[in-house]
């Protein structure tokens, strides 16, 4: 059974312990990854997939928040992206989602995702124009529920934004795909040059 999906950056600096005075800056994330972590307890999971582009903190820094107000512990499955296709893992979302139709387990679906890594000119990766315009297209997508939108970008585009989440989100949309669900998009900064985005997919 399908209770709850999140959408989650994965800096380390949004992390006290690392960001220190800078997380200030990331207060909206910050406050939007506590919202979602009260969301996800309330579903109460005994399940929890993360899929997440890089090992390490794409697993550890949604968890650090996501988890804080988890009531019982529940099993968790880390799914890492290798593959560079996009339509790959948008239909192993479709599988999944449909697999965990069929179990007796409660599931949440973590998607760790950055978005565009050109944002600014004095972030780490320098500015670029699709940047703005890629994160602009990837909130929209999610508000409207509109993977396909996604799944029909140009794929230099999207190279020239300077994404890594694409493919969790993706993931995401696939398990939902074909469920009657809403989404809310809690917040959306780039202080840092890179794109942060939290949302959640609930079940109706």
């Amino acid at each position: 059974m399908l209770v709850f999906g999140v959408i989650s950056p994965h800096p380390p600096i949004i992390i006290p312990e690392i960001g220190g005075a800078e997380t200030k800056k990331v207060r909206k994330t910050i406050d939007a990854l506590e919202t979602a972590a009260q969301q996800l307890a309330d579903a109460k999971p005994n399940k929890i997939v993360i899929i997440a582009p890089h090992r390490q903190h794409g697993y550890e820094v949604p968890l650090y928040y996501l988890s804080q107000k988890l009531t019982a512990q529940a099993e968790l499955e880390k799914i890492l992206v290798t593959i560079p296709s996009f339509e790959y893992y948008y239909e192993l979302g479709k599988q999944c989602g449909a697999a965990i139709e069929q179990s007796k387990q409660r599931v949440a679906i973590i998607a760790s995702a950055d978005l565009s890594h050109v944002l600014k000119a004095e972030g780490p990766y320098g500015f670029h124009p699709a940047g703005p315009k890629l994160d602009e297209i990837i909130v929209q997508a999610v508000r409207d529920k509109d993977a396909q939108s996604l799944l029909s970008l140009d794929r230099e585009f999207i190279g020239d934004g300077a994404e890594c989440g694409l493919r969790s989100i993706l993931y995401l949309f696939g398990v939902f795909a074909g469920k009657d669900y809403a989404t809310e998009v809690l917040s959306y900064e780039g202080p840092f040059g890179v794109g942060y985005m939290v949302a959640v997919f609930t079940v109706k």
